[in-house]
């Protein structure tokens, strides 16, 4: 049982109608899950409104309703408490309820458009090899120390990220490394934790089905930054052209990765190729078995990051040199007959896919082709299938396009749109097969001796969504398991 008056500690509160002496034994804000001595939160959301559904709670034996209006009709063995914003007071009070965690480990949040789960995943790999305890929140999976479980969205609500939290806490977890989503920030689910930094990668375009501009995807990521505290630090890509922007108002220490410019963490790529780089990190020579600009880019963010942190500089170039691709991010295997090169990507954005087909075109001979499959998923921003078609014949010997998860939209509808970006000239080089598994197939089928297929858009999901239903699919198991049958 927790004391109302304890949970609601920070929270911007506007009037209560009830007794506030009272104890809950649960915090939810899903009607359909209520027990008895809960306390419900009712929240505006897109396609229903909490608050329809408050009587309802309390029917089922809510004792404490946190809202943004009153219903019209109180019932008077029920304590209702109307703010502002429900959403924000959800977090507040989902990180009191569960002992305000974050402020016992460093919490650090990775933002941006790509390179978020590769950042904080790695930089778990990094500290846990370092003999540190973490933890990770992440799209791939959420770890806590060597326990994993499943990952639903990449940030969760503000309930599920504090539950997690104190989990790190009882395991003594000193560090946790968490993907911050503008859909997270966007609606409050960060509200409430205290973070010992946050790092920006990129922004590119996409979500602008939620957004709907660029404007203001970018201002909802600049949020999380305004929002760090004094202690913190923020770090920033200063190659990126919204990198300086997104530190513009922060109160934390602001420090800078780059490439190209000068920056606090400075990368060099001095050698490049199909089994690793070697990096030069403000000087000092690295051999890493990840590859291509973008990622040179993420070890200089890991980089810069476990040296505010307070890790040695000679511990984190020695981490660093571990490290492997995450599950779905520039993964690749070689077919054993042809030497088939096959990678299976995330690149579901045009910025993502553009790196990815820059780097592969960057180390290949060219004297072999590359066959590129990509879709583009259903029910999310249309504006940006276009631009991935363009992108994919621009810098491909060969294109099929082809189902992503089509979610509730038609997938021949989707690829007509993908190719309504690509010029007519490049017409004989590109395919359209809507069944995913066939176009994988396809792909090896026309694949010759060496030649190299990326796979986009997928990576690491084990599922195709379509007519809102997941199936079983694997990019990587199907392509794996077609090369054995190539091999045979």
């Amino acid at each position: 049982m927790k004391a109302i008056k304890d949970i609601l500690y920070k929270v911007s509160i506007e009037a209560i109608e009830g007794n506030m002496s009272c104890e809950i034994d649960r915090i939810t804000f899903d009607s359909r899950q209520v027990q008895s001595k809960d306390l419900y939160v009712a929240i505006p959301g897109v396609k229903s409104d909490g608050h329809d559904f408050i009587a309802e709670s309390v029917k089922k034996g809510a004792r404490v309703v946190v809202c943004e209006f009153f219903p019209s009709e109180l019932d008077e063995t029920v304590t209702y408490i109307r703010v502002e914003d429900s959403r924000a007071a959800l977090a507040v009070m989902a990180a009191n309820f569960f002992g305000r965690p974050s402020e016992n480990l460093k919490l650090v949040g990775v933002t941006g458009t790509n390179g978020k789960t590769t950042v904080a995943t790695l930089l778990y790999e990094l500290f846990s090899k370092a003999g540190y305890k973490v933890g990770l929140l992440s799209t791939v999976r959420i770890l806590v120390g060597d326990q994993e479980y499943p990952a639903a969205m990449t940030t969760p609500d503000s309930l599920t990220i504090n539950r997690y939290l104190r989990q790190m806490n009882a395991e003594g977890a000193e560090f946790c490394f968490m993907e911050v989503s503008s859909h997270g920030i966007d609606q409050k689910r960060t509200e409430g934790l205290q973070f010992a930094g946050g790092i920006f990668t990129n922004l590119s375009h996409d979500h602008l089905d939620y957004h709907k501009t660029f404007v203001a995807y970018r201002d909802v990521k600049k949020k999380f930054f305004d929002q760090l505290p004094k202690a913190a630090f923020a770090l920033t890509n200063l190659d990126d052209k919204n990198g300086a922007y997104m530190v513009q108002n922060t109160r934390a220490r602001h420090k800078t990765y780059a490439l190209k410019s000068d920056a606090n963490y400075k990368v060099k790529i001095l050698e490049d190729s199909f089994q690793g780089m070697l990096l030069s990190l403000n000087g000092a020579e690295v051999w890493t078995q990840l590859i291509g600009d973008f990622n040179a880019y993420n070890l200089a963010a890991i980089y810069g990051a476990a040296h505010l942190l307070g890790l040695d500089e000679k511990d984190i170039l020695v981490g660093i040199s571990g490290l492997i691709a995450v599950e779905g991010r520039f993964e690749y295997v070689v077919s054993t007959r042809d030497k088939i090169t096959a990678i299976v990507d995330y690149a579901h954005t045009p910025d993502a896919l553009k790196n990815v087909l820059l780097t592969v075109n960057a180390i290949r001979t060219h004297r072999e082709r590359l066959f590129t499959v990509v879709g583009c998923g259903g029910d999310r921003d249309k504006t940006k299938r276009p631009e991935m078609g363009r992108i994919a014949v621009e810098l491909s010997d060969q294109v099929i396009l082809t189902s992503d998860n089509p979610r509730t939209e038609d997938p021949v509808k989707i690829i007509e749109d993908i190719e309504k970006g690509i010029p007519s000239k490049y017409a004989d080089k590109t395919l359209s097969i809507v069944d995913r598994k066939q176009a994988i197939k396809t792909a090896c089928t026309l694949a010759k001796q060496g030649d190299i297929i990326l796979i986009a858009g997928k990576g690491h999901e084990t599922y195709q969504e379509v007519h809102g239903k997941r199936h079983h699919f694997d990019d990587m198991e199907i392509i794996t398991d077609y090369f054995k049958i190539l091999a045979k």
